[in-house]
């Protein structure tokens, strides 16, 4: 589609949607329910801004368009911590796949009360 044939059809949308299609962030990677991903994330402190990356294993997926979100866990010093991120979120920097996961799971709630060899998910191998 050219550029003048994308603005006509944005004409016709709401303005809301136009506003949502525009926050939409396109080179995203393809993230599935157990992969582990780094997600780097924008934090503002006082007047100066710097970037806290954080790595887990996704353990879900929700919504859809401007509000999905992937919820990860990595367990820190014997703790169990879980971060649900706005993926199309400003303060989200990047995202990178560092592990693909094989599940056959939608939702790794399981991984809560597993530790040790138990928690670990099995490595996708590429054909």
């Amino acid at each position: 589609m050219s550029n003048n044939e994308e603005k006509k059809a944005n004409q016709n949308l709401p303005v809301v949607e136009q506003i949502r299609r525009e926050a939409l962030k396109q080179n995203l990677p393809q993230i599935n329910v157990g992969d582990n991903v780094q997600v780097s994330v924008k934090i503002i402190e006082g007047d100066k801004e710097r970037i806290q990356s954080f790595e887990g294993t996704v353990i879900a997926k929700g919504g859809q368009g401007i509000s999905e979100t992937i919820t990860l866990r990595r367990v820190t010093k014997g703790q169990g911590v879980e971060r649900i991120f706005p993926i199309h979120s400003p303060k989200v920097a990047d995202l990178k796949v560092t592990r693909r996961g094989k599940v056959r799971r939608a939702k790794l709630y399981y991984l809560r009360d597993a530790f040790g060899k138990d928690a670990k998910i099995k490595e996708k191998r590429e054909r």
